[in-house]
């Protein structure tokens, strides 16, 4: 059974993966200050094993707090309290405990966030990324002659940039140092040479658990060799065109780390989920990033009482964020499945305990954030503007795409691999390819977006968004494709454009 890992996470596993070492003569190498500290969790206490819950209620001071005091009746504490959109946050030992919550009054849901047991964090190795020493005197020679053009020495081998306009767009506008994107994920190495420029610490944090820890370095990978996954993501949205490495979709932007993965696991939990957007609005973040879905259910079905509080809880935080002001953007997932079909099979929930087989209705049960009301939802392409193999699609609920990937769609020398190149933890550089590769591309250009658009707001860039994506239509003979030219189930409204999104 594969690790829970190559299950969740919108990336496809490392071996497609060529991390770049330092060794190469134009590269200079960054040690990294990643934490390799683990979040503490409480002890289980006799007579049972201790679950995390989410109480959700009419958000306010006083409905909040009359329930916390309900809440510590039915032998519950309170984790945090997030009155604004009556989330509460709670352990409890009582297997009983959810159900006496919704009998509360002001209670509107309530219900466990995990199958497994809390226990104390720890992290384990998980295998680390395959890397090479580059001796290609081809990859040599472009690097070489891109520094002479004034690109990155790695930019060459960046087929996704032209192949969204991001290249051109940057020479135009770069994007604003009053736009930053924060990427919710398993942290982010900031000690990164292409990305030390545009971190904004002051943005970043680590949720796990569900309580912001800001201190210094908190938001970096638990484990730099399993961890890459949101230093990848985040050297896509805005690594910095500083003569290093690789460039961003929109490297005159910031980016902030929101840390959400639970140690020697990546399992993001909700308590950690709706931390993250709520401390993301609270911080003036303009756009969020989040490749990942809200474990244990792949598909969170809203007729079960506990996973219909973790849609409840989590889609509070999500609009929060919106209400505030981010725009929100969601990998589509990796499984190759039609998310508008009238039923989908689920193998791997929950998954972290035991996964069972069983049949869902997407209408009802959601890939969470990702199918969440105002979510900007994206698909994955390659080189050759088709979708990617693994790629989850649907008519309507795909709303665009952007390179991710494939590595059945090769690229012209020297570019020869097709997955996408970023940053990865300890400054070197790596290829991955899935939906979490193609969620950042989008979270660039809504961060373009937002820099020559400043005062429209999350559904104006939007629609702006959508209106500016090239459509590649249907291709020729794929039944599996429907739709229009202009919104089918493979590319929604179309593959997004960031020289657009500077220009219009």
């Amino acid at each position: 059974m594969a690790h829970p890992r190559s299950r969740r996470l919108r990336a496809l596993a490392l071996p497609l993966g060529l991390a770049l070492t330092a060794s190469l003569g134009f590269l200079p190498h960054a040690a990294t200050a990643a934490s390799q500290g683990a979040a503490p969790a409480a002890a289980a206490p006799a007579g049972g094993p201790l679950l995390s819950y989410v109480v959700n209620t009419t958000p306010g001071r006083a409905t909040v707090g009359r329930v916390t005091q309900e809440i510590a009746r039915a032998g519950g504490k309170v984790v945090t309290a997030h009155e604004r959109i009556g989330v509460i946050v709670v352990h409890s030992a009582d297997p009983r405990f959810a159900a006496t919550m919704r009998g509360v009054r002001g209670v509107q849901s309530a219900g466990a966030t995990r199958t497994a047991p809390l226990k104390p964090s720890g992290t384990t190795d998980t295998g680390r990324p395959q890397k090479v020493e580059l001796t290609d005197d081809r990859v040599a020679a472009a690097g070489a002659a891109a520094r002479a053009r004034g690109d990155e020495p790695l930019e060459p081998l960046q087929w996704d940039l032209p192949a969204i306009g991001a290249d051109r767009a940057a020479a135009v506008d770069p994007g604003s140092r009053k736009v930053t994107v924060a990427v919710i994920d398993t942290g982010v190495d900031d000690t990164h040479p292409d990305l030390q420029a545009n971190f904004s610490a002051r943005q970043s944090a680590n949720c796990v658990g569900g309580v912001a820890d800001t201190s210094p370095g908190s938001w970096r990978p638990y484990d730099p060799a399993s961890d890459y996954h949101g230093t990848h993501v985040a050297g896509t949205i805005a690594a910095a065109r500083n003569g290093v490495g690789v460039a961003g979709v929109a490297p005159g932007v910031k980016v902030s780390a929101i840390k959400v993965s639970e140690p020697g696991t990546s399992l993001f939990y909700a308590e950690s989920v709706v931390c993250a957007f709520v401390f993301a609005a609270d911080h003036g973040v303009q756009v969020t990033n989040n490749s990942y879905y809200v474990d244990p259910w792949m598909f969170a079905c809203k007729d079960d009482a506990d996973q219909a509080a973790i849609v409840d809880a989590v889609g509070r935080a999500a609009k929060y964020a919106e209400r505030r002001g981010a725009v929100n953007v969601a990998a589509a997932g990796n499984a190759g499945l039609d998310l508008a079909a009238s039923k989908l099979t689920d193998t791997g929930s929950p998954n972290d305990s035991a996964p069972t087989t069983r049949t869902v209705d997407p209408k009802t049960c959601w890939d969470v954030p990702t199918q969440l009301p105002g979510t900007v939802t994206v698909a994955a392409t390659g080189v050759q503007r088709l979708k990617s193999g693994y790629s989850n699609y649907g008519l309507g609920r795909i709303d665009v795409a952007a390179p991710g990937g494939d590595s059945a769609q090769v690229p012209e020398l020297p570019a020869k691999n097709g997955n996408i190149l970023s940053t990865v933890p300890g400054g070197d550089w790596a290829y991955l390819a899935g939906t979490s590769m193609a969620s950042p591309h989008v979270a660039g250009v809504v961060a373009l977006l937002r820099s020559t658009h400043p005062d429209s707001g999350p559904q104006e860039i939007q629609w702006l968004l959508k209106q500016q994506a090239d459509n590649p239509g249907c291709p020729a003979g794929d039944a599996g494709c429907t739709g229009t030219k202009h919104v089918n189930s493979h590319f929604g409204y179309g593959i997004v454009d960031a020289l657009d999104a500077v220009l219009e």
